[in-house]
C-alpha cells in the first residue's frame, strides 16, 4: 500500500470510540451516555484548524455529546450513526472538497478498515486491533482518548513545518 506524504494531508477524519475516547461508554440509570474527551486532543484540533486543516468525525454511534464536542472544537463535518463508514467517508470528501489521497483517517477497530484503506494516510491508535495496525502508515504511541489525536496532529504539522509556528506563538508570549 502506498501512502501520501503526511505534509500533503488537508483533512483529518476521526473515529470517536477508541480514538477520541478510550473506548468506554458510561451509561447512567436513565440510559444516557457520557464520554470522556482528552483536552490535549482538543487543543491540537484547534492548532490543526489554525494551520488551515479540516477535521471530520465519522462514528458508528450517535450521541448528543459527540455533537456538542464537535461544536466546541469547530468540527464542521460530523457523520454519526454511520454503520457503513465508507459511505460517510465518500459524503465527507464531497462535502469538504478534499480528495481521499489528501486525507488522514484515524481508527482503532474493524469498522474503520474500509475508510483507512481508502485514504492517503491511515493511522492506527496504540490500542487498535492488530488488523487495523497492519494497514497503518503510522501507529501512535498514545492510546485513544489519551493524546493519540494530538500525537497524529503533531506528526502532520511537523511534516508541514507548521508545528514550529504553533510553538512560537506560545514562546513569544511574555510579560
Amino acid at each position: 500500500m502506498t501512502f501520501c506524504d503526511p505534509a500533503d494531508v488537508k483533512l483529518l477524519v476521526l473515529d470517536v470510540d477508541g480514538v477520541m475516547t478510550a473506548g468506554e461508554v458510561v451509561v447512567d440509570e436513565t440510559g444516557a451516555t457520557a464520554y470522556h474527551f482528552n483536552v490535549q486532543d482538543g487543543s491540537a484540533i484547534k492548532y490543526w484548524h489554525r494551520c488551515g486543516g479540516k477535521t471530520a468525525i465519522i462514528t458508528g454511534r450517535s450521541s448528543a455529546a459527540v455533537q456538542a464536542r464537535a461544536g466546541q472544537l469547530d468540527i464542521e463535518w460530523v457523520y454519526q450513526a454511520a454503520l457503513k463508514k465508507l459511505d460517510a467517508f465518500r459524503q465527507c470528501l464531497a462535502d469538504t472538497g478534499v480528495s481521499a489521497d489528501r486525507t488522514c483517517c484515524v481508527g482503532d477497530d474493524l469498522p474503520d478498515i474500509p475508510v483507512m484503506q481508502s485514504c492517503g494516510y491511515p493511522v492506527a491508535v496504540a490500542n487498535a486491533v492488530a488488523e487495523v495496525k497492519q494497514l497503518a502508515a503510522y501507529v501512535t504511541c498514545s492510546p485513544g482518548g489519551a493524546g493519540a489525536v494530538r500525537e497524529v496532529i503533531e506528526v502532520l504539522l511537523r511534516a508541514r513545518g507548521d508545528w514550529s509556528k504553533i510553538l512560537q506563538g506560545y514562546y513569544n508570549q511574555r510579560l
